[in-house]
């Protein structure tokens, strides 16, 4: 069993959201603790800094970012193992803050994940 959804962080929290997982390396601007309902915080997992500034949410460098950020992933087994081990135990959601919901590192987490 493996599901796995995907939500800004900005949304609120339901409880079919299962294992609320922030996916961010930074924590998100305006919200609390309180109102974020997360259950993890997964920096160790989220691009390096390097790579999240140099990506920029810009759209012409999801492939090369999806290729950097999956390298990253793959010499990160102990946080991919870490989650896999989650994931596979109970409903989870990638929460992340980006406002661009196609092109962003949750959505590559997961594709990876898969």
């Amino acid at each position: 069993m493996m599901v796995i959804k995907l939500k800004r962080i900005y949304d609120a929290p339901e409880k079919q959201d299962g294992l609320r997982i922030l996916v961010d390396r930074l924590w998100p601007r305006g919200i609390s603790k309180e109102r974020a309902k997360v259950d993890v915080w997964a920096k160790e997992i989220a691009p390096s800094d390097e790579l999240r500034k140099w990506f920029s949410h810009d759209r012409t460098k999801w492939e090369e970012f999806k290729r950097r950020y999956f390298e990253e992933l793959k010499s990160n087994g102990e946080g991919v193992k870490t989650l896999a081990d989650e994931i596979m135990v109970r409903p989870v959601t990638f929460v992340f803050a980006a406002k661009d919901e196609e092109f962003n590192n949750a959505v590559a987490l997961y594709e990876f994940m898969q």
